[in-house]
């Protein structure tokens, strides 16, 4: 019920006033039924918009500590993120990616929709970065069809770093549900689950019109933390 409350009452109606998003191709996530909805991070803020933009609920995983503290701070965290579609992670995998692995198979065995981001990391610089490849695994596990996503301009409203950016009107995309049933039963094949992922990247490359790196996005973003600690060296050097 504070899902509800937060979406079509509290927060929901100021963010579209404020903000008044843009939508496209609503109509391919189906009215009912699980799917997974695959999209690009540029900003903490996705999670915000894209969702809005839906009539249905849309889950995402979150860490578990987010919904175990103590103390009124955790009360309020734990309720904060349960009531804006977060999940924890499933503790009983046997790493993070594991247990997220669960706890959304759990959302779509119930019928609903997954928001995930394949990238595993918000973009550093703008650019769409290579997809991890457990989406592609959840896809064939669970056999639900995959909603490309592309989520623009809320790189512009709340930029890498900082809390605020500028207004602008976010713009989410939706593509047309993508089937891999053809590869049922191998789940288990790297040179598939690359294969999905790469397809499912491509779709939201299309429509976000990013610059596409095949790199992570967590490898990428090491490589500038350590090229501007360098550049930063030379210029105490020079001066």
């Amino acid at each position: 019920m504070f899902y509800w409350f937060l979406k079509f009452i509290a927060l929901g109606p100021l963010l579209k006033v404020i903000f008044r998003p843009r939508a496209e191709g609503v109509e391919n996530v189906p009215a009912e039924g699980p799917a997974i909805l695959a999209s690009n991070h540029l900003s903490y803020a996705d999670w915000l918009f894209m969702p809005l933009v839906v009539p249905r609920k849309v889950s995402f995983v979150a860490k578990a500590e987010y919904f175990t503290s103590p103390g009124v701070k955790g009360w309020l965290q734990k309720n904060f993120f349960s009531g804006t579609g977060n999940i924890p992670i499933d503790r009983s995998g046997a790493n993070a990616a594991a247990g997220a692995l669960i706890s959304a198979k759990k959302v779509l065995a119930d019928g609903e929709l997954f928001g995930i981001y394949p990238e595993g990391t918000r973009s550093h610089d703008g650019r769409l970065y290579r997809g991890k490849t457990g989406i592609a695994r959840l896809a064939l596990e669970t056999g639900v069809p995959v909603i490309p996503v592309a989520v623009v301009g809320t790189d512009i409203v709340a930029p890498p770093g900082k809390t605020f950016g500028r207004w602008t009107r976010p713009h989410v995309r939706f593509g047309k549900p993508m089937d891999f049933s053809r590869y049922a039963g191998m789940e288990n094949d790297r040179f598939i689950l690359r294969s999905i992922t790469d397809e499912i990247m491509y779709e939201i490359m299309r429509l976000s019109q990013q610059e596409y790196v095949d790199m992570y996005a967590t490898r990428a973003k090491s490589e500038a933390k350590k090229a501007e600690h360098g550049d930063g060296e030379q210029r105490k050097l020079a001066s």
